[in-house]
């Protein structure tokens, strides 16, 4: 195609190292001008400037170049576009004459649309939305490089775009959709459907829930079953297939209709017993095999996922009235000092189910107390008002199966009934961050009842 350079319609030269070339009354001119309005066309003609009917813009790759961490603020600064975005915005305003292409994806489209005669009012406009929210999106990249040295950030800027229709949220009269960052590439975004219906609202968050727990544990095979957003089920075994059984034998009750994740390949026979064990939603493992994939055949609603792993160290934001609360990501730090605060050590076998209940706790709805067995979660006791009574429901859930088993507590004990409560039923070690003003009274308590206790000084609350 022939090309006319930038500064042949504008008459000047580009200049200050190419900063300034397009921000001329030639080009904005001829991107603004309303040709309805006849003195717009009077100043054209008088000018000597012709009307652009498409303009393409492709911006300077900031994105690109901040990602990598080695570039410096001069380098990175250079990369933020000013001429393009002027172009694309008074484009994007004048969609009544003008079309404007930000997204390579649209290049067919509107080539066609151009061999055809010429673009149609509803694709300019759609052109000019695509563009607005590009400039904004790059624009809140920039924010956020330059308020990148400072957590909380004083300005964080967001751009969301639609990624999925939902039938509904979590009711059926509430309509909903899913929206992805611009900068980000989430898992659910990454994730391979391989058979099933499409994921509702609720099965997005319990997925989310189910995929980061598993995803707390790497070095043994690992599953995790969860129903609204909690932990019903969660298990280690020397084989995925264990792993489940375990998992699901918790609670069978809660884990009909939970989310399934497994942090190892599914293979056919673990494919066998979830469809042997009940209903559940969805299931999400790192890949499936061929094998586990036909098994799942006769359960065609149910969703089959091959996923990545999240990113587990992203910004958490909770939506508020006209805001958001914004923290880091809770995580169990390789700088927490366990410290044996009882009389009685805990053995090896304790100390490692008090590691995995202690895990299965941080990813527990506050109140949140977690009895563990032989690598096995086998009570759970989530989001109660009270400490107590979640000691209470993880030991109704777990039974006789409580006797030699081990406890966490996302948070201190304010008083000793909850090492009462588990006393009684048999546990034998409890995890807990420490830090009440009765902590004497709750280290009494377990001497008392020859229960090995462990202080964390961290607390894993989860609302």
């Amino acid at each position: 195609m022939p090309v006319t350079p930038v500064g042949e319609v504008t008459g000047a030269p580009e200049m200050l190292g190419g900063r300034v070339k397009t921000l001329h009354p030639n080009i904005h001119g001829g991107i603004l001008a309303n040709l309805g309005e006849p003195s717009h066309v009077a100043d054209l003609e008088e000018r000597g400037i012709a009307p652009f009917q498409l303009v393409v813009v492709n911006l300077y790759p900031f994105r690109e170049t901040v990602a990598d961490e080695s570039v410096t603020h001069a380098e990175a600064i250079e990369q933020i576009d000013i001429g393009g975005p002027a172009m694309v915005r008074a484009s994007a305003k004048n969609h009544a004459w003008v079309g404007i292409v930000t997204d390579p994806s649209r290049y067919e489209e509107v080539a066609a649309a151009v061999e055809a005669g010429g673009l149609d009012d509803d694709l300019r406009l759609a052109l000019a939305k695509e563009a607005f929210f590009h400039t904004a999106s790059y624009d809140a990249a920039v924010v956020r490089w330059l308020e990148r040295n400072e957590f909380p950030p004083v300005r964080h800027a967001i751009a969301l775009e639609r990624r999925a229709s939902l039938r509904y949220g979590e009711n059926p009269h509430q309509p909903a959709a899913a929206y992805a960052d611009v900068e980000a590439d989430p898992w659910w975004r990454r994730m391979t459907q391989l058979q099933g219906k499409e994921m509702s609202f609720n099965n997005y968050l319990d997925t989310e829930a189910a995929w980061r727990l598993v995803h707390e544990f790497t070095d043994t095979p690992t599953v995790a079953i969860i129903k609204h957003a909690n932990a019903c089920g969660v298990a280690q075994a020397d084989s995925i297939a264990d792993a489940f059984t375990s998992a699901w034998d918790c609670d069978p009750l809660s884990a009909f209709g939970g989310i399934v994740a497994l942090n190892r390949p599914l293979d056919g026979e673990t494919a066998e017993r979830i469809t042997g064990a009940g209903f559940v939603e969805v299931v999400i493992a790192p890949s499936v095999t061929a094998e586990a994939a036909d098994a799942f055949t006769k359960k065609k609603n149910l969703r089959l996922i091959e996923g990545v792993c999240p990113d587990l160290a992203d910004p958490d934001f909770r939506r508020i009235d006209g805001g958001f609360v914004l923290q880091t990501r809770d995580a169990i730090s390789a700088e927490e000092k366990w410290d044996v605060v009882s009389a009685r050590q805990p053995t090896d076998a304790e100390a490692a189910d008090l590691r995995f209940a202690w895990g299965v706790a941080a990813h527990t709805k506050s109140n949140a107390i977690v009895i563990c067995k032989d690598g096995a979660a086998i009570g759970v006791g989530a989001g109660d008002q009270s400490r107590v009574g979640a000691s209470e429901r993880a030991v109704a859930r777990a039974g006789d199966r409580s006797a030699g088993g081990v406890a966490a507590s996302d948070a201190f004990f304010p008083f000793r009934d909850g090492i009462d409560a588990l006393a009684a039923v048999g546990v034998t070690a409890v995890i807990e961050p420490g830090g009440s003003v009765r902590d004497e009274e709750v280290i009494a308590a377990a001497d008392e009842h020859g229960i090995a206790l462990v202080f964390t000084g961290a607390r894993h609350f989860r609302h």
